[in-house]
C-alpha cells in the first residue's frame, strides 16, 4: 500500500503569499535566544501564535526595532508582541518581562521542569493551545534554532523527532530544516526565488537502508544512508518539486536566499 503523501513549501517566506486553499495552513512562531533573522518580521505577520521562549523575549525586544529601522522603536515593540513568554524565566530580562507583561503577554513559569528544552516547552504550549481548533494544518516555525552551541542545535532538532507528527521547522539566516517522517512520501515544493539550491537529506535518528529521491542534481535511488557512510550533504536542487521516501526518518535541509 502506498505512504500518503505530506506536501512541505517555504511559501511563508514570500514578501506576497499565494491566496490561501480552504486547508490552508496555521502558523504559529517560537522565538528562542538567538539573533534573529532578517525575515523575523514577516514570519511574525504570517504566524497567528506567537511565543518567545525565555531569553526570545529578549531577542523580539531588541532585534524587532533593529530590522525595521526607521520607524518608531517604541511602536515596534507593541506590534510585535509575543502572546506568551515561556520557559525556565532565567535569560529573560525584568525589565522586557515586566514591558509584555504590561502589555498582556502571557507569562509561563516552568523553572520546575529542568527534563525538557525551552523549545520542547514552547511546542507543548503551542499544541494545547492552537491558534486553530484542527491540529492538521499546523506548522511551527522556529527562528533563532540554528547557531550559538551546538548541544542546543542538536536538542532543538531532537525536538522535531519528539513531535514528529506535527510541522515543526527550524529557520536561521542561512537554512531551513525540517523533519520527514518514514510514515510518509514526501512532496518538497521549491520556490527558486527565496531558497536552494543547495540541500542535504541527513539520517540522524537512524540509519536508512533504503532512500528514493527525484528532482535532485544527485538522487537516491533506494540508497542507504548513515553515518559512518554516505550521507547527502551539499546536493542540489534541480526541480522545483523534490519528492523523497525512506525507510527511516530524514532531516531534509535547505539553504535560503539571502534576499528571502
Amino acid at each position: 500500500m502506498p505512504l500518503p503523501t505530506m506536501t512541505h513549501s517555504s511559501s511563508f517566506l514570500l514578501p506576497s503569499p499565494p491566496p490561501p486553499p480552504a486547508d490552508a495552513v496555521s502558523y504559529a512562531v517560537v522565538v528562542l535566544n538567538q539573533r534573529l533573522p532578517r525575515f523575523a518580521p514577516l514570519v511574525w505577520t504570517r504566524a497567528r501564535l506567537r511565543v518567545c521562549a525565555d531569553g526570545g523575549a529578549n531577542r523580539v525586544f531588541d532585534g524587532m526595532p533593529d530590522l525595521l529601522p526607521g520607524q518608531d522603536p517604541d511602536e515596534i515593540r507593541e506590534r510585535y508582541k509575543p502572546d506568551a513568554i515561556k520557559g525556565d524565566m532565567d535569560s529573560i530580562r525584568p525589565e522586557v518581562k515586566e514591558y509584555y507583561s504590561n502589555l498582556g503577554a502571557k507569562i509561563i513559569d516552568e523553572s520546575h521542569d529542568q527534563d525538557t528544552t525551552d523549545l520542547h516547552k514552547c511546542i507543548s504550549f503551542i499544541t494545547t493551545n492552537p491558534p486553530d481548533p484542527d491540529n492538521s494544518n499546523l506548522c511551527i516555525l522556529v527562528l533563532g534554532a540554528l547557531g550559538g552551541r551546538f548541544d542546543h542545535e542538536m536538542g532543538n532538532i531532537n525536538v522535531l523527532y519528539r513531535f514528529s507528527s506535527i510541522k515543526i521547522i527550524l529557520l536561521s539566516d542561512d537554512s531551513s530544516i525540517f523533519l520527514l517522517p518514514k510514515t510518509h512520501s514526501h512532496e518538497i515544493h521549491v520556490d527558486p526565488s527565496i531558497e536552494g539550491p543547495h540541500c542535504g537529506l541527513i539520517p540522524m535518528g537512524a540509519p536508512s537502508s533504503s532512500t528514493t529521491t527525484t528532482g535532485l542534481r544527485w538522487n537516491l535511488d533506494n540508497t542507504s544512508m548513515s553515518y559512518g557512510g554516505l550521507v547527502s550533504t551539499s546536493n542540489i536542487v534541480d526541480e522545483e518539486k523534490v519528492t523523497v521516501t525512506s525507510d527511516s526518518d530524514l532531516i531534509w535541509t535547505i539553504s535560503l536566499r539571502k534576499h528571502a
